[in-house]
Parts: C-alpha cells; sequence; structure tokens
C-alpha cells in the first residue's frame, strides 16, 4: 500500500521515506557506539590518565582537577569530600563488583612491607555471588608498576577490577586451584609468592590485584570472574628524608555518668547504663584502645571526663536499668586494671588532654555564641581536665591544643577554639582547601594569625581506617592502602623532611583500633621511610612557606556537619542549670556535694559526642535539670493560713524546712506587706537550718492602721538573688483604740459599784426597825423621804427642782451631787409626809448608812445607799429594772409586808420615766 502511495504520487511520501531510513541507521549505530565506549572506559582507567602516574614527584591531585584547585567548582568538590569521608572511592567500584560473580577477599598480607628474600603470603578467600556455578577456577596474583604519587594511589584503589594496560603482568607459575564453587558457596585460599619473584624493581608503592579465572556454562572459556585490589610497599633503601608521623590515639567515649550521686557519705554514682563496663571489659573497645596503644609511638588524646568516669567505677556504684530503677554495678575490678595498664602505657609519653568532657567547639562557635556565658565554660573546663589527668595519672598533659569535630575549622571555630587559652587548633586538609595548590603534602603546621598555628592533620591518612572493618579483608586493605600513602609522600620531596600529622576518627571501634594498630607496628618495625612523633613536636615544626595559611570562609564549613550541631536552645538551658546551680550551692554548708557532680553533668551535656543524637541530648539536658530543680525545692517555705493580730504589735512566724540531707547557712527571709500603711514587718533575718530539719523565723510586726493585708514571704540568698517561690498568705488586723479600752474600763466599775450595793442591801435588811404605826420597816424609811438635807428629796441642797444637774456620783464630796427623779405617786406621798420629823429620819438614815457600810466604800457609794425611800401605802409591789443590781424598797400598807422597788442609785435608769433611751445616768 505505501509502494502504491508512492508512485501514485502522494506528497508526503518522500519525507516519510527519508526518515524512516535516518531511523534505521540510528538503531544501527547506537549499539555499536555503547560497545566502543563501554571497552574504552576500563581501558583509560588502566592505562592511568594522570600525568603524574609515569613521574615521581608529580603534582599530589587528579589531574581532572590540576587547573581548577580554586575554582568554584573545586570548592564544591571539596565540601562534597569533607561531608563524606570515604569521597575517594571510585563510584565505579560497586558497579565492577556486581557486574562480577566472585566476590574475593584478601584477608591476610604477611608482610605487609616486604623485603628482599621474604616471601609474601596472601590468605583469602572467593564466594560465588551469582547465580551460576563456576568450574576449573584458579586464583592468582596481577602486578602493576610502581606508582609514585598520591593521586595514582587514590584512582587505583576506586577499582577492584584486574589490573590491565602496560605493566599489568601475572605473577609466572603463582596460583592456585580451586573446587566448584556453586552458587553462594565460599573457597578459602593461600598463595606464597617469594618477594624476589615479583619483579619489584624500584622503590615504590606497586599496585596490587588477586584475581579469580573460571569459566561458567554461559561463558565455557576461561576469563576472570573476581577481582581485588591492594598495594604493595617496597623500600629497599633508606630515603633521604624520613617523614616524621604523628598519630593522635584518641581515648574518648560518650557521656555514662548522670548527675544523681546517692545521699550517702560516699556520694555513690549513678550511671545511665553499663555500655562503659562493657568497654573496659576485656576485649571492650577501651580496653583494646590501651592494650594496642601502649607498644606504639602515639600521642594520646584523652577526654577527662572519661578518666573521671572510669575512677568512679573503682568504687560501688549504681547501674540505671531500662525500667528506671538502679542496680550495683560491679565493674570494679575492671576499672581498677584499666587504670593501672592506662598508668603503664602512657608512662613517659605525650598525653594532650582535650577540655572536660570533649565540648562540642563548633556548635558553641555557631549556635551558643550568642548567648551570654557560653564561652565562659571552656576555661573552666581546661582548668578541670589538667586537674582530672594529674589526679588520675600522675602526670601534667598538655592542655594546648583544640581538636574541632573532623578538624572542620573556620573563623568563628577558632576563635571559640582559642578563647580558652589553647593556641593550637588541629585542622583537617580536607576543611583547609590545600588540594591541589601545590605538588606534595606539605607540613601539618601553619600558622593563621594572632599566634595561633592550625596543626592541619591529612585528609586521606585520618580517614583510611572509617568505615566498618569487621571483615578481614576490609582491614587489610585499609593498612595496605595507609602504607602505601606514606610511603608516597615520603618519596614525593625525597630531600625535604616533612611533619605530617594523623588524626583519626574520635570514637574508633575495636576492629578499626586494630587496623590502626596493624598499620602502625608495620610502620615502626618494616617501613624505613617514617619516624614517630609527638603532636608538640609537629605544632612547633617550621612551617611549608608554600602551604595555604589563610581559614576557609564560614560558608566553606560543611553543611552536614552543622545539622548535627547543638541548637542554640541547648545552651541556653545549659545556662539555666548553670544559673540555678550558682544560686542553689551559694545557701549550702557543703557546696562540693553538689558542685562536682552537677559541674560535670552540665559540661557533659555539650558535648562532642551527642552529634546525631538530638533527641538523647536533650532528655539528658532536661534530666540534670530537673534533678537539680527537685533539690533546691528541699529548701522552702512551709505554706501558712490566713491570720488575725487583735492588737497594734504582734509576731508572725515564719517556717523554713530543709529536707537535704546537709545544713544550709547562706539563706535570708524576708516579709514584704502590700500595704505598707496598714501592716509593719521587722528587718530581714538570717536562715540557718541543719539537715532534715525546719526552723521557725519570727517577725516583729506593728500595725498603723485595722484591714487586710497581703504579706509575701521570700527566701533570697545573701547576694539578694530571689530562692525558691514567695509564699503569700492574709493578715487581718484588728486593732484596739483607747476609748474602746475605757469602755471597758468603766464597764468592769459598774460591776464592782454593783457587787458593792448587793452587799450593802443584805446588811440592811438584817438591821430592820419598826415603823410607829406597829409596822415593820427598814431603819431610816419613816419619815418623809428626801426631807433632809442629805436625803436627796424632791428638791437638793442647791434649791433644785427635782431634776438630774448632770453631774456624777463620783465627782461630788458628800455624794449629794445626783438629784433623784420620783414618780407622781411618790411625788404625791412625799408631799403628804413632808417635815421635820422626816427630815430627822432621813439624816438619820444617812448616818447610818455611812456607818454600816463597807469599810473601803467611798464617800459616794455610801451618799448612794437607800435612804431616800418612798412609802405607797398599800400600792401593788413594783419593779424597777437598774443596770447592775436591785434594791428593797418597803411599802408601810398596815400588813408590815416588804414591797419590792428598783433601785435608785446613781447608775441606774428610772422604770417609768428619765432619760433611760439616751444613756444618762439618773437616780429614782
Amino acid at each position: 500500500m505505501a509502494e502504491a502511495a508512492e508512485m501514485r504520487g502522494t506528497p508526503t511520501a518522500p519525507l516519510r521515506g527519508t526518515l524512516r531510513r535516518a531511523a534505521v541507521a540510528l538503531l544501527t549505530i547506537l549499539p555499536l557506539l555503547s560497545i566502543l565506549l563501554a571497552s574504552a572506559a576500563p581501558t583509560s582507567q588502566a592505562t592511568g590518565l594522570d600525568p603524574s602516574r609515569s613521574a615521581p614527584g608529580s603534582a599530589d591531585q587528579p589531574a581532572r582537577a590540576s587547573h581548577a584547585a580554586d575554582s568554584p567548582a573545586s570548592v564544591r568538590q571539596a565540601s562534597a569530600e569533607r561531608v563524606t569521608p570515604a569521597s575517594q572511592s571510585a563510584p565505579t567500584a560497586p558497579s565492577t563488583r556486581s557486574a562480577r560473580p566472585v566476590d574475593i577477599s584478601v584477608d591476610n598480607l604477611d608482610p605487609a612491607v616486604p623485603r628482599p628474600g621474604d616471601t609474601v603470603t596472601i590468605a583469602g578467600s572467593a564466594t560465588n555471588t551469582g547465580n551460576r556455578a563456576v568450574s576449573d577456577s584458579r586464583v592468582g596474583v596481577q602486578l602493576g608498576p610502581a606508582m609514585n604519587s598520591r593521586s595514582a594511589i587514590e584512582e587505583t584503589s576506586g577499582s577492584n577490577g584486574p589490573l590491565t594496560g602496560g605493566g599489568a603482568t601475572p605473577a609466572k607459575g603463582q596460583s592456585t586451584k580451586l573446587e566448584s564453587l556453586a552458587p553462594g558457596v565460599t573457597r578459602s585460599f593461600t598463595l606464597k609468592i617469594p618477594a624476589d619473584e615479583l619483579a619489584l624493581d624500584e622503590n615504590g608503592v606497586y599496585p596490587l590485584a588477586v584475581t579469580l579465572t573460571g569459566q561458567t556454562r554461559a561463558k565455557p572459556y576461561a576469563h576472570v570472574l573476581g577481582s581485588q585490589r591492594s598495594f604493595l610497599p617496597w623500600q629497599t633503601s633508606a630515603p633521604q628524608e624520613r617523614t616524621q608521623l604523628t598519630y593522635m590515639w584518641p581515648l574518648i567515649s560518650s557521656s555514662h555518668l548522670t548527675a544523681r550521686t546517692e545521699s550517702n557519705e560516699q556520694q555513690t554514682s549513678v550511671f545511665r547504663n553499663d555500655d562503659l563496663e562493657q568497654a573496659i571489659a576485656p576485649g571492650g573497645r577501651l580496653q583494646q584502645l590501651v592494650a594496642l596503644g601502649a607498644e606504639l609511638p602515639i600521642t594520646w588524646v584523652i577526654d577527662p571526663d572519661l578518666l573521671a568516669s572510669v575512677e568512679a567505677m573503682t568504687q560501688p556504684y549504681e547501674v540505671r536499668t531500662e525500667d528506671g530503677r538502679t542496680e550495683p554495678g560491679k565493674a570494679q575490678a575492671n576499672a581498677k586494671q584499666w587504670l593501672n595498664d592506662l598508668q603503664e602505657a602512657v608512662d613517659g609519653e605525650e598525653i594532650v588532654a582535650l577540655p572536660f568532657a570533649d565540648p562540642d567547639l563548633a556548635s558553641l562557635a555557631h549556635q551558643g555564641k550568642q548567648v551570654p556565658g557560653a564561652l565562659g565554660r571552656l576555661r573552666p573546663a581546661t582548668e578541670l581536665a589538667r586537674k582530672t589527668v594529674q589526679a588520675i595519672l600522675h602526670t601534667k598533659p598538655n592542655t594546648d591544643f583544640a581538636w574541632p569535630v573532623e578538624g572542620a575549622v573556620d573563623p568563628s571555630v577558632v576563635g571559640v577554639a582559642t578563647s580558652a587559652g589553647a593556641s593550637n587548633v588541629i585542622a583537617r586538609s580536607d576543611s583547609m582547601g590545600e588540594r591541589g595548590r601545590i605538588p606534595y603534602t606539605p607540613t601539618a603546621a601553619r600558622p593563621v594569625g594572632g599566634g595561633t598555628t592550625a596543626v592541619v592533620a591529612d585528609h586521606r591518612l585520618s580517614t583510611a581506617f572509617d568505615g566498618d572493618l569487621t571483615r578481614a579483608g576490609k582491614s587489610t586493605q585499609a593498612v595496605q592502602r595507609f602504607l602505601a600513602e606514606t610511603l608516597s609522600i615520603t618519596q614525593q620531596v625525597p630531600n625535604k623532611q616533612r611533619s605530617i600529622v594523623v588524626a583519626p576518627q574520635r570514637q574508633p571501634t575495636v576492629s578499626q583500633a586494630r587496623a590502626m594498630a596493624e598499620a602502625l607496628a608495620a610502620l615502626d618495625t618494616d617501613g624505613g621511610w617514617t619516624v614517630g612523633t609527638s603532636l608538640s613536636d609537629a605544632a612547633k615544626a617550621e612551617p611549608d612557606p608554600s602551604a595555604r595559611r589563610t581559614l576557609p570562609g564560614p560558608g566553606a564549613y560543611p553543611a552536614a556537619l552543622r545539622e548535627h550541631e547543638l541548637p542554640t536552645e541547648a545552651f541556653e538551658q545549659v545556662q539555666k542549670t548553670q544559673h540555678t546551680l550558682d544560686n542553689f550551692s551559694e545557701i549550702l554548708s557543703r557546696e562540693d556535694r553538689v558542685v562536682a557532680p552537677f559541674g560535670n553533668a552540665i559540661e557533659r551535656e555539650v558535648s562532642n559526642s551527642w552529634r546525631g543524637e538530638a533527641e538523647q541530648a536533650a532528655r539528658f539536658r532536661e534530666s540534670v535539670q530537673d534533678y537539680l530543680l527537685g533539690l533546691t525545692r528541699e529548701v522552702h517555705l512551709i505554706q501558712k493560713s490566713d491570720l488575725t493580730l487583735s492588737g497594734r504589735s504582734a509576731t508572725i512566724p515564719v517556717t523554713v524546712q530543709n529536707n537535704l540531707v546537709q545544713g544550709v547557712d547562706g539563706l535570708v527571709l524576708r516579709l514584704e506587706s502590700s500595704r505598707s500603711i496598714g501592716l509593719e514587718v521587722g528587718e530581714t533575718q538570717a536562715v540557718v537550718v541543719d539537715g532534715g530539719h525546719s526552723q521557725s523565723v519570727k517577725f516583729d510586726t506593728t500595725a498603723k492602721a485595722n484591714g487586710r493585708t497581703t504579706v509575701t514571704a521570700q527566701l533570697y540568698t545573701k547576694d539578694g538573688k530571689p530562692y525558691g517561690p514567695p509564699m503569700t498568705f492574709q493578715v487581718k488586723v484588728t486593732s484596739i483604740t483607747s476609748t474602746v479600752l475605757l469602755v471597758i474600763a468603766g464597764g468592769v466599775l459598774l460591776v464592782v459599784l454593783a457587787g458593792v450595793r448587793m452587799y450593802t442591801q443584805r446588811k440592811r435588811r438584817g438591821a430592820t426597825v419598826s415603823d410607829p404605826d406597829g409596822n415593820d420597816s427598814p431603819a431610816g424609811t419613816s419619815g418623809p423621804p428626801g426631807a433632809g438635807p442629805s436625803g436627796g428629796g424632791a428638791e437638793g441642797p442647791d434649791g433644785a427642782d427635782g431634776e438630774d444637774d448632770g453631774s456624777d456620783d463620783s465627782d461630788s464630796p458628800e455624794g449629794t451631787g445626783t438629784a433623784d427623779v420620783e414618780s407622781p405617786e411618790e411625788s404625791e406621798a412625799s408631799g403628804r409626809r413632808e417635815g421635820p420629823a422626816s427630815a430627822g429620819r432621813a439624816t438619820h438614815d444617812t448616818t447610818e448608812v455611812e456607818r454600816e457600810g463597807p469599810p473601803d466604800a467611798s464617800q459616794s457609794e455610801r451618799a448612794s445607799g437607800p435612804a431616800a425611800t418612798a412609802r405607797r401605802g398599800s400600792a401593788p409591789e413594783a419593779e424597777v429594772e437598774g443596770s447592775d443590781s436591785t434594791a428593797q424598797v418597803v411599802a408601810a400598807d398596815g400588813s408590815g409586808r416588804p414591797e419590792q422597788a428598783g433601785e435608785r442609785g446613781s447608775d441606774t435608769a428610772a422604770e417609768s420615766s428619765g432619760p433611760q433611751d439616751t444613756g444618762e445616768k439618773v437616780e429614782r
């Protein structure tokens, strides 16, 4: 149909045919191009495109970056290498391994540095990781030409493929046959090759590859099915100048002790877990570091917090379990042994002591510098480090070195690192950004200004033992590469001695520590191109004039390291805890029992060991703060209930409770009233309370006015800082005035007078006389009432008309100053009986009362007796209420029956008339 369309002259037919032919051509060419590119890639790697590979002493850099060391692209490349320590491994290694069905592992290469006449033993294993069986397999060795540059070593280690290209030759006659390898099967092998048969001519580093050849059903011919590369250093003559090598041996651990201690006299320590027990036990990480480092030329870099923690384990201690409880620790013997071994290992060696608990300098520089007081912690931590090492290891350490995490520096990190007095900062070459600047590895010491020396550790040597080295093959490969790198450094400039520093990972594992020790031992015994030296000597070495001496800018700091820094909130919480501790310690009689454990715990809160463990770090900080606050609350004020004060002055007691095991003698107590005019409290008083006791502090108060006020009690330290929360209570003041006191006194006097009157009445009833008409009547009542001058009749002696003149009985000299007020009936009877006789009787009655009254009675009391009485004939009995007492009035009605009448004293009120509602005192 298409051909018919073209024949009929369809307009689109020529264009469609052209496109079809172009597509067929592309489909034919593309597979051929892919095959050619795939075959050319390993060839270029084998032949080595780096021109420095064929020239000893060439530039120490890959050819692809030789012209762009200072370009932005190179900066990004250096940053990527700092983020990933193993960035020197080429990304083609996994694809090469996956493309080959057999995995080769070189578990042992002995000796690591062969000499003429030695026999090189290569032991390892081959594992079939494919899905087809391998037959007719044979393991052999390939050896490439000597490499005299570090860049060539880096490129070679990036692949595990067989050595190809010019100069790569198999070791003649040195191979061994293996049995058939089924899928998943592993076979061991051992090769013994005389060094003289390896064609090792000149000094240098030789690439070595162990290969397995065999055939499968898919490819029934001999071909390489697996390989593993390594390095073989060869040194037959001593170099002109040996490289000075300083290897930092870190003895650092994470934080193990808590702030909590038991309340006994020994202050038994409490550990977070039993990790430290396992680390110092035989075979543990820290035990292996001490045992391996004892025989090596190293510089010990120690965190004094580790020493203090192990020292605490030599005594009885507690370990916190998963359920939050504690149980007795059992590693006292291991702790003592570990410290003894360490003392022997460091004898005569240099010890560099980091600030106590190994603080995170980069976090402090980037996140904590803005927090007031945060930088001030470094100097005390450094001084504590010196004292701790001297007390436990009995030797004086060097505290002149600061070590930021992974040696990453910028101006702020260096500034913080030297703020505690250190003049040397351990950096790393990848952080300094010097890669490719000069064609050799320069000396580590670099003056960076301000009297500070940056001791720049070599990046590749420092990261040579990173990663998982539990497999023997990985460990052997790391050892051989480390040896090759050091030999290459020496051969870069044979006639110039340089000082190189290695700063490995802070907490190497057991397998990493063993690999490090194996490499250093090989250098010390077989390698003649290095000599061990101390870190202090490395810092004093003559700086290389060509080396970079400027610090990188803040933007060059690795982003991956910033992500794991402590946040600013962490340093704020640290300072808050420190402030609480300062206030608490001021009040204690034995502050060392609190300052030491809590001070060390606060230092641990900013340790480098918390990197990557943000949640655990936050929980640790919170636990320290909560425990400290709990202790401060053991000294507190006991809440008072509301008080009522009667009077103008009173005493208010306030109780201070101390539930600590030690005494408190640094507090003062102050009371403050919300109404200063209502209540004045006493002066501030000192508080001294023994442990487990309470003290009542009394304050003298004075009230100025009645009412209610709020009183606040607050404890303060001696320097005026508030301690604990305030305690408030209400006080009600009810002050008693002088007027109220006079009223109360008058009432008491009236009660006394009433008693006297009652006594007088009883006496008169016992002394009655007979009436002239034959009726009995009390003495002095026969005459008309009130007729005499002292009888108090209707008119007084001054001619008064019978009304009260307002004078008080007690003020009258004769007791007659108060007038009687009579009722109408009494007035009428009195008018009928007025006359001299009645007056005489009244006078007689008054005299009788005065004579018969109590000897201590006053004149006013005697004058107020019953001399003025009234008789109503036969009137019925009348009752008159008095204010204090009741008197009898006798009525002569012919029957002689006595009639009750109200008392008519001067302190009573009239019954029927008189101003009783106005409170006036009248007499009837």
